[in-house]
């Protein structure tokens, strides 16, 4: 694991061993260093941002630039918060993108989604999508990171997984929705919410899991 990934997962060396293993699980199996290289610098959202780490990638990574974390999940959002208390360039909140984008319209230079939208039922991936639309100038940037729905082994590892950790063991909150999606319906899913999407990339190699990254730029 990259010297960067080893600094923030430092960084969570004082909190419980429950909250230690999540993190760490967290960073072996999603290509977040992937995700993170792609960024610019600026002010960049990290929407559905959990116990931080790849907030904290960000923030490590480029020291000037400004990482706005928020999560619904109490819980992770308070772990998080002490975890990367040492970290200047980074604030964490509980909240959601809609509450964030009435407060920051238009204003933010990034923003990235990592293996959220899946959770949330699927009438609700527009208005998501249109809400992180609101967050970011005209050429603003928005990296999506979701599981491709392929109908791969892969897929259906990554269901059972996600089933474990949202319906048996409570270690994620989910509003009724796993479901994973085929690489072009992410594409008019972003298109109608006003982004123009410059590459899809495929972050499987060497996972478990068919990661898929959406670049896209808001129009």
């Amino acid at each position: 694991m990259s010297g960067l990934m080893d600094q923030a997962l430092a960084l969570y060396a004082g909190l419980p061993a429950s909250e230690r293993f999540h993190v760490h699980a967290r960073a072996s199996s999603a290509p977040l260093l992937a995700v993170a290289s792609r960024l610019p610098s600026g002010t960049v959202a990290d929407i559905g941002c959990g116990h931080g780490l790849l907030s904290a990638v960000m923030a490590l990574a480029v020291p000037e630039r400004r990482v706005l974390g928020v999560d619904l999940d109490e819980r992770k959002v308070h772990w998080a918060k002490q975890a990367l208390s040492g970290l200047p360039n980074v604030t964490l909140d509980v909240g959601s993108v809609e509450e964030l984008a009435k407060a920051q319209p238009h204003t933010l230079d990034a923003a990235v989604v990592c293996d959220v939208l899946y959770l949330l039922p699927e009438a609700k991936w527009p208005g998501f999508l249109q809400s992180v639309r609101g967050l970011l100038k005209p050429g603003g940037r928005f990296l999506l990171k979701e599981v491709e729905g392929d109908r791969s082994w892969k897929h259906a590892k990554a269901l059972a997984q996600e089933w474990v950790m949202v319906s048996l063991l409570g270690r994620t909150k989910a509003s009724g929705g796993m479901v994973l999606k085929p690489r072009v319906d992410g594409v008019r899913l972003l298109r109608d919410a006003g982004f123009e999407v410059r590459e899809v990339v495929g972050l499987g190699e060497g996972y478990t899991t068919p990661h898929l990254l959406y670049d896209a730029e808001a129009r």
